[in-house]
This record gives structure tokens, C-alpha cells and sequence, in this order.
């Protein structure tokens, strides 16, 4: 439960963040009738929505098996991750639109204590929070925290783009850092979305963690042969099927018995297995060959 707990403190954090810099941003906006703070204050809307996403998809992921999903609900973190990659393609079409729209109205920013201010202030609640939820995400493996880290990351650099117009009114400048920035976000809203969808078509695991897996299989010499090895992903852990060959003149006891402390092993060993489920088949043994 850490993992959901860290998790729903990181999207709280975020809304909260959020919700804050938005009220700041729309206030010095309109006041002072800078659009590029306008614009800041919609990218704000959106990442108050990731991270309410962030806090829905954790809260549905946490959630136990029960007798409609036999598996649990893991996925739903790599399906709310999956909307967040598509916000921030959507941010990133929203920052080169607004670069060229500079450039074909040569619009400069006008210099204000206020927007200077709020731009510091985001910067550093923005960094404050990419710094925490990439912590949790990493510690945890979750996805869904660490695309909600990105979109805080991108935030930064968006706003240092807004903070350098602003200080040295080149609007050319402002345009060649947009469209960087603006690519950059696109790159990582993509990297995401192929992990996400990976796991929600039901990707194998990685050649590493199967490697594992049959090395623990190996080690038992009871074990003749393994045959329809199969891996699905169950949120971010896998349920792992395959068939072992054993000694036919063994009890069904005996035979079932090695199964079972093959399962508790690899679970016990490799924390990225959610279930094992082993089938037993006797093979025939002669006894020359014992």
C-alpha cells in the first residue's frame, strides 16, 4: 500500500501546486494583458487535469481483485498515463502554434515585475514537484507518477522560455526555444504513450526479468524440460504461465509438490511477478538414463 499511498500524496501535491500557480498566472494575465501569461495559465488548467488523472488512475489501480476483474485493476494506471501522453502532445501543438503565432504577429512580451515574479515562483514550486514525484516514481516503478513528473519537468523549461522573452524582449529567441522545447515534450508524451500501450496490448516481459525467471527454473534438476512459457502484464507486474516436465514415476504429490516451491521462489525472488501458475506434465524416464 506504500506504493498507492506515495502515489496519491504526489497527485495531491500536484493539484494543490497546480491550482495555486493557475490562480496566479490568470490573475497577473489578465491584469497586465500578457497573452503569453494567459497561455501559461491554460497550460496550468492542464496540468491541474494530469494530476487529478494521476490521483483517479492510482486510486482505481489500488484497488483488489474482486469477482469482475480476477487480476486486480493495475491497468487503469497505464490508461490514465495513456491520457496524460496525449495532454501533453496536445500542450506541445499549443506551444508551437503559439511560437509561430509570434513570429507572424512579431508580438514581444513587455517587461513586468509581476510576470517576472510569477514565472519565478512557478519555476520553483514546477521543479520542487518534478524533483519529488520522480523520486516516487522511480522508487515505485510507477508510470503513471513518472509521466506526471515529465509534465512537471516540461513545465519548467515552458516557463524559463516565457522568463527569457520576457527579460530580453527577442521574440525570435522566444520562437527557436518554443518549437525545441515543444519537440522535446512531444518525444516524452510519445515515450509514454508506447509504454502504455505496450501494457495494455499485453507486451511479454523483458528478455531480463524472463532471464530470471528460468535460472530459478534451472536450478531445480527435477525439472526435465519447460515448454509454453507465456507472460502477460498485470499493471506494472506480470502474471507468468508454463508447463514442466518431470519424472512420470513420480507421485502426483511429488510432481505438484516441485510446482509449488517453484511458485513461492519466483515470487518470493523476483518482485515483478504478480502469479505463477505452473502446469505439470510426467515425462517418461528410463532408468539408464536416471
Amino acid at each position: 500500500m506504500d506504493r498507492f499511498n506515495s502515489a496519491n500524496k504526489a497527485s495531491i501535491f500536484g493539484i494543490l501546486g497546480n491550482i495555486l500557480l493557475l490562480i496566479l498566472k490568470a490573475s497577473i494575465g489578465f491584469i497586465s494583458n500578457s497573452q503569453a501569461m494567459i497561455a501559461d495559465a491554460f497550460n496550468s488548467f492542464g496540468d491541474v487535469l494530469s494530476s487529478l488523472l494521476t490521483f483517479i488512475g492510482n486510486k482505481i489501480s489500488s484497488k483488489q481483485a474482486d469477482d469482475d476483474h480476477h487480476l486486480g485493476h493495475g491497468k487503469a494506471e497505464y490508461i490514465y498515463a495513456f491520457l496524460i501522453s496525449i495532454i501533453m502532445l496536445i500542450t506541445s501543438s499549443m506551444v508551437i502554434k503559439g511560437a509561430v503565432n509570434t513570429y507572424l504577429n512579431h508580438n514581444k512580451i513587455d517587461f513586468s515585475i509581476y510576470l517576472i515574479i510569477i514565472c519565478i515562483i512557478t519555476i520553483i514550486v514546477k521543479f520542487c514537484l518534478y524533483l519529488y514525484t520522480k523520486s516516487i516514481g522511480k522508487k515505485h516503478h510507477n508510470i503513471l507518477v513518472e509521466a506526471n513528473s515529465k509534465d512537471h519537468r516540461n513545465d519548467c523549461f515552458i516557463t524559463m522560455m516565457t522568463l527569457t522573452s520576457a527579460l530580453l524582449g527577442i521574440y525570435v529567441l522566444d520562437i527557436i526555444i518554443g518549437i525545441i522545447i515543444s519537440l522535446w515534450i512531444a518525444y516524452t508524451a510519445l515515450k509514454i504513450f508506447k509504454e502504455s500501450y505496450d501494457v495494455l496490448m499485453d507486451k511479454a516481459m523483458d528478455d531480463m526479468t524472463e532471464k530470471k525467471v528460468l535460472e530459478i527454473i534451472e536450478k531445480h534438476k527435477e525439472v526435465l524440460k519447460i515448454q509454453h512459457f507465456n507472460s502477460t502484464p498485470v499493471g506494472y507486474k506480470y502474471q507468468i504461465s508454463f508447463t514442466i516436465f518431470v519424472d512420470g514415476n513420480l507421485s502426483t504429490f511429488e510432481s505438484h509438490e516441485i510446482a509449488d516451491t517453484l511458485e513461492k521462489e519466483i515470487n518470493k525472488e523476483i518482485p515483478e511477478i504478480y502469479l505463477s501458475v505452473i502446469h505439470v506434465n510426467p515425462m517418461k524416464v528410463n532408468k539408464k538414463d536416471k
